[in-house]
């Protein structure tokens, strides 16, 4: 049975480690010149601080997806409590069903109930979760775009 569950980000980081590579080979852009190498000291700080969700997505315990958004109010809008979307990420053989949609209206309720009041988030072209998105009710805003300036 797949359940959705507000964890600590720090205590599950360890079993996080075990997902991330599989999302980064999937989804990162630029893997030849960019190498997954994230700042946790970074999500722990800002967890410590208040400023970081960390939703799971388990099948009968087992991590099989997460969400990870930071809490802030807008740098323009300092009196609109914001959650900007990092990463989100379910696991391929689970993408059946409803268990995207589940984890994100599940986000939505823990998000309303820490008082944010505006939700960003985002997919990847080549993974594009616009349909995701458009299901618990999100709006497009804006595109973005990306040009590698390395070596």
């Amino acid at each position: 049975m797949i359940t959705c569950h507000v964890e600590s980000f720090e205590q599950q980081l360890e079993e996080l480690q075990v997902l991330l590579p599989e999302h980064y080979k999937e989804l990162a852009l630029n893997q030849e010149q960019v190498p997954l190498s994230p700042q946790y000291h970074v999500y722990i700080e800002r967890e410590r601080q208040g400023g970081l969700i960390f939703v799971t997505l388990r099948d009968a315990g087992v991590l099989v997806g997460y969400f990870i958004g930071f809490i802030a109010p807008g740098l323009h809008y300092s009196t609109c409590l914001t959650c900007t979307m990092d990463i989100f990420y379910v696991r391929q053989d689970k993408r059946t069903g409803s268990a995207g949609i589940r984890m994100f209206r599940f986000v939505e309720n823990e998000l309303r109930r820490r008082g944010v009041q505006r939700w960003f988030m985002g997919s990847k072209v080549k993974a594009d979760a616009s349909a995701l998105f458009k299901r618990i009710g999100a709006a497009p805003v804006e595109t973005y775009y990306s040009k590698w300036l390395g070596d």
